[in-house]
């Protein structure tokens, strides 16, 4: 409850998400972009009048990732988090006004993003844009260069990706509860959530990745490893990402079995969990391709010396195992796959 005018507010920005053009002419797109920028901004300033943000570079970095990411972990109220979730919305969109991204991934991450809105206020979901008041758009100010440009876009697609890792454990972590208690309606509901949150992982990570790939390789990589950082940057210190990961074998614990068993007593939460689970897969698969259109062939940063793979090995292996665990709880599992990992294992 942080008060009405929060709440028309975040409403007001929900329903100017759901409405936003993602397929438009790149004019129009871009004016409803910054008129969605121009809403998430007011509520942030809704949001601020109750109580300033943290000083997050005050709280110290539990990681390298972290610290290069500007990213923090703490302890805060229900109107700091929702106050650091749509600033971290607010400077997305602002970069998504000249980000070159595809109008199907602009529609996952921005649905991600209106689902953060709704989560983190509390607020009740509204879909009819038709209901938005027109908003003063700001003319575009003189652009910084396109290295700068480029270089906060790595660390905003990324922070909007934590953002999404967040709020999908929390969703996940919600179902999981509410199914533990017998509330089967109430985990349909966060299963659908958390699966909006996912679909908009691949997508926030495109985001980020919407620079050309040899600026990539020749002026961003090298400052994710040493002697720049103290250790390589890895996937493994995103904390957010391991709480989300930890969240989903909660839900498989709970829930693990069969899709047929489970759609033969409920059909519904057999398909909500699949749901979730297809999107888990290929949020693997697109960072294997995303990875490739990256790095090419290169080997990742954090890989040992004397490992036989490439990063996108590595990652097409993350997937293979993703796959081959989720093979029987969908319905169109890769059993081919799951078939060969049971191999490897017994061989």
């Amino acid at each position: 409850m942080l008060g009405p005018r929060v709440d028309a507010e975040a409403m007001r920005t929900a329903r100017v998400l759901a409405g936003l053009p993602t397929h438009d002419r790149p004019v129009e797109r871009t004016v409803a972009l910054r008129q969605a920028a121009v809403a998430a901004g007011e509520l942030a300033v809704s949001l601020s009048a109750l109580a300033p943000a943290v000083a997050g570079e005050g709280l110290p970095s539990e990681s390298t990732s972290q610290s290069f990411f500007r990213v923090r972990e703490g302890e805060l109220s229900d109107q700091q988090a929702a106050l650091h979730g749509v600033l971290v919305v607010h400077r997305g969109l602002e970069d998504l006004c000249e980000a070159p991204l595809s109008g199907t991934d602009l529609a996952l991450e921005v649905a991600g993003m209106r689902q953060s809105v709704l989560d983190l206020t509390g607020a009740a979901p509204g879909t009819d844009p038709g209901s938005v008041p027109p908003v003063a758009v700001p003319e575009p100010g003189a652009g910084a260069s396109l290295e700068s440009v480029w270089s906060a876009r790595w660390l905003i697609g990324h922070q909007v990706h934590v953002l999404f890792n967040v709020c999908a454990a929390v969703a996940v972590a919600d179902a999981t509860r509410h199914l533990r208690h017998g509330d089967a309606d109430a985990a349909l509901l966060r299963l659908a959530d958390a699966t909006v949150y996912v679909r908009g992982f691949p997508a926030a990570m495109t985001h980020a990745s919407t620079v050309p790939a040899d600026y990539y390789m020749a002026a961003m990589r090298h400052t994710m490893a040493p002697p720049s950082v103290d250790v390589p940057l890895s996937g493994r210190q995103h904390r957010g990402y391991k709480l989300f990961r930890a969240a989903m074998k909660d839900l498989l614990s709970v829930l693990p079995d069969s899709y047929e068993h489970l759609a033969a007593r409920a059909p519904e939460l057999a398909e909500a969990r699949a749901a979730l689970l297809e999107a888990d897969i290929v949020d693997g698969e697109r960072h294997v391709t995303l990875a490739y259109s990256m790095v090419h062939l290169h080997r990742s940063i954090a890989q040992k010396p004397e490992g036989p793979d490439n990063a996108v090995a590595e990652l097409r292996h993350m997937r293979h195992r993703r796959a081959a665990q989720y093979a029987s709880l969908i319905r169109f599992g890769d059993h081919y796959v799951a078939d060969a990992v049971a191999g490897l294992r017994h061989s």
